[in-house]
């Protein structure tokens, strides 16, 4: 019997080639795992290939390591096969372990299958050298092989089941199992290649007309390793590409469920808002329908809140309505909502088994509102009002209820406050009244009813008009023409305030830019914004938007919010007028003087003008208080470089004392009345006509 030696350093590849096809493999099965559709079998596909070959390269290397004293060389067709076999078997593991469970019977018999293949793979190749005569085996080492592939091929495939999913140090993991991966597969061959025995006048038939083994090693060490390690690079690639997509997904996800949060929520106190409310209103008609019951809405109001709130500012209050929202939510179940809906009001939802069980939860609520709060250094005191509407019986629809809990709470107001009071036929006329005039003012908005009247605003000095504030009308079409004090709380109160300013604002800017084309480049066109509508997140979108629609520069819009709203959050009051202020919008601090403004917010602000409140200018001539508390604030505008304008002067004494004051402009009826913009502009060029002759006599 001819005995045969290895070369040391292809041995030692054809081990590094084991692990390292070990490793791609585990690698390749994680992959598997997280892949969908047809991503699975196109993994598999690829993975049968690279591991296939790299298992046929160990294999292949390992029967190159062999030295005999003759030629040796390898069928073509023969090796090909081998390496078929190779690839089929390494499909057959990894379509096994891509499989979501892996029972014990199942696990034996993929051994099996995957043990004969890497067997019948090895012996192929072997039989490839065409060896004449042929190679006899030992039986004892020819069977040990066989169990050493099935055994191999078992804990391969269940190290690659348990290892697939990505999990900390899994990596490290699959490093420790390639290694005795690779070992058991070389253990294999080896014990092969012992079993083969040469005779002594054997020679190759192969080596003449099959591969030469002379530099095929180095061929098939550079091929199989470029083969894995491709493999291996486009597996980390793809899970480090999955991983960060799946950060970006799981981002992407927050920030949506941040995003409907902030729209269904209200900022302050973290409780749901109106739009909230109205869908779970709308999901608790439905239950009642379908499985009987009843549920209470109660409105809840505030009294005393506002002195509160001027007493000791804005966040004092903002802090006490925190306060309210947690001791309101104390005895509620996961079944009912509270939800904030105004300043100082809120609305609970509750569930109920009998009608008379709203009685005890209201006494309830109103008892659990005037106990005392803490809040800060300060012991407030307050008390609350509830109007209670019942589902079914007192409305057939969200809005219907909430009327009509609204018209209750007032009558609760009416009767004394501190208290509560149910829904009754008899409030009937108010709400509905109320509920008309919402669905009128819904059509107001479709059918485009509202209109603007405008206002003159003079130089105080010379009379010269220098601009105008838009004031909103509505032309009802059965009421006529009403003022916005009859509809903007409600208005607001629904929040159809929004898209209201949204057409002010832009038919504000409409009627600018024709004034601005006729030669009035330097007048300031005044848009009113209510408090809703400067919190609304699209505010600065829609004054760009609006600018941008009629080519008006930024700087011929005056935006004016009331000093309440500028310093309600006057953080961020500071940051959407900023934006407004780059813009190059002019702002103007409205009803000045009726607030608690801070000093130190108002010097931040971003302002070019403050408006003196009509409250202050109507009894200037009889009170000496009024008259100090204008020159205060035309002194303070002065100072901080603000242009100070008074609204409401109607008469001569009015005019005269504002203006030596250094008032730079001035609106009022004395000056000028609303009128629609053609009347408006009659009335402006009679005005123009009226200053020239004077001017020409001086």
């Amino acid at each position: 019997m001819l005995i045969g030696s290895y070369s040391p350093s292809l041995v030692v590849i054809s081990l590094f080639v084991a692990i390292l096809a070990s490793y791609t493999a585990l690698d390749l099965s994680g992959r598997i795992a997280t892949a969908k559709g047809r991503a699975v079998y196109l993994w598999i596909a690829g993975g049968a290939i690279a591991m296939g070959i790299g298992v046929w390269s160990m294999h292949f290397i390992g029967m190159l390591a062999l030295r005999l004293p003759f030629a040796l060389g390898f069928d073509v067709g023969i090796t090909a096969l081998s390496l078929l076999i190779a690839m089929l078997s390494s499909g057959f593991a990894l379509w096994l372990i891509s499989q979501p469970r892996l029972p014990a019977w199942q696990l034996a018999f993929g051994a099996l299958v995957m043990g004969a293949g890497i067997a019948a793979m090895h012996y192929t190749g072997m039989a490839a050298m065409r060896m004449t005569p042929g190679i006899d085996y030992d039986p004892t080492l020819f069977g040990a092989s066989l169990l050493i592939a099935v055994a191999a091929s078992g804990a391969a495939l269940w190290i690659a089941y348990n290892l697939r999913r990505n999990t900390p140090y899994v990596r490290l993991m699959r490093g420790g199992a390639a290694v005795i991966m690779g070992f058991a597969i070389v253990g294999m061959h080896y014990t092969g290649m012992a079993a083969a025995q040469f005779a002594d006048e054997s020679f190759c038939g192969a080596a003449l007309s099959g591969l030469s083994g002379k530099g095929l090693d180095n061929l098939v060490v550079v091929t199989s390793l470029a083969v894995l390690a491709i493999a291996l690079l486009t597996s980390l690639l793809d899970a480090r590409l999955e991983a960060r997509t799946a950060v970006l997904a799981d981002s992407l996800s927050l920030a949506n469920q941040e995003l409907t949060h902030l729209a269904l929520h209200d900022m302050l106190t973290g409780l749901p808002n109106r739009t909230l409310l109205a869908d779970r209103i709308q999901q608790s008609m439905q239950a009642v329908r379908e499985q009987g019951g009843c549920f209470a809405l109660m409105f809840i109001d505030l009294d005393g809140f506002k002195p509160v709130n001027d007493a000791f500012g804005h966040h004092m209050g903002d802090q006490l309505l925190r306060e309210v929202g947690l001791r309101l939510r104390e005895d509620l179940r996961s079944q009912d909502t509270l939800a904030r809906i105004g300043g100082d009001e809120f609305v609970l939802l509750v569930q109920l088994t009998q009608p008379d069980d709203a009685l005890r939860l209201a006494e309830r609520q109103v008892g659990l509102i005037d106990r005392a709060f803490k809040v800060g250094e300060h012991e407030l005191k307050i008390s609350a009002s509830v109007g209670i509407a019942m589902f079914p019986g007192n409305g057939g629809n969200p809005d219907e209820l909430l009327m009509n809990a609204d018209a209750a709470m007032y009558h609760a107001k009416g009767m004394g406050k501190n208290g509560y009071s149910f829904f009754d036929v008899s409030m009937n006329t108010n709400a509905r009244k109320q509920l008309q005039l919402l669905q009128d003012l819904r059509n107001a908005i479709e059918y485009q009813q509202f209109r603007l009247y405008y206002q003159p605003k003079f130089d105080a000095v010379s009379g010269i008009p220098v601009g105008a504030e838009a004031l909103l009308r509505w032309e009802h079409p059965q009421q006529g023409l009403l003022l916005p004090a009859t509809f903007i709380e409600l208005a607001e109160k629904t929040g159809l305030i929004i898209a209201i300013g949204d057409w002010v604002l832009n038919e504000a800017c409409r009627q600018m830019a024709l004034w601005y084309a006729q030669g009035y480049e330097d007048w300031r066109i005044a848009v009113n914004l209510s408090a809703l509508q400067f919190c609304h997140a699209g505010l600065v979108n829609s004054v760009a938007k609006a600018l941008e629609c009629h080519q008006l520069p930024a700087n011929n819009l005056t935006l004016e919010i009331t000093e309440t709203t500028a310093m309600s959050d006057a953080d961020a009051s500071m940051t959407v007028l900023q934006q407004l202020s780059d813009m190059g919008v002019d702002l103007s601090i409205d009803d000045f003087g009726t607030g608690y403004s801070s000093l130190m917010y108002l010097k931040r602000l971003p302002a070019n003008e403050l408006k003196i409140d009509r409250g202050f200018v109507r009894d200037l001539e009889h009170d000496s208080d009024d008259a100090a508390i204008v020159s205060a604030i035309v002194a303070l505008g002065q100072a901080l470089g603000l242009r100070i304008v008074a609204e409401g002067v109607e008469t001569d004494v009015q005019q005269n004392f504002l203006t030596r004051l250094g008032c730079n402009s001035l609106q009022g009826y004395l000056l000028g009345h609303p009128l629609p913009a053609d009347n408006f502009m009659a009335d402006i060029q009679r005005a123009e006509e009226a200053v020239m002759p004077d001017k020409s006599r001086a």
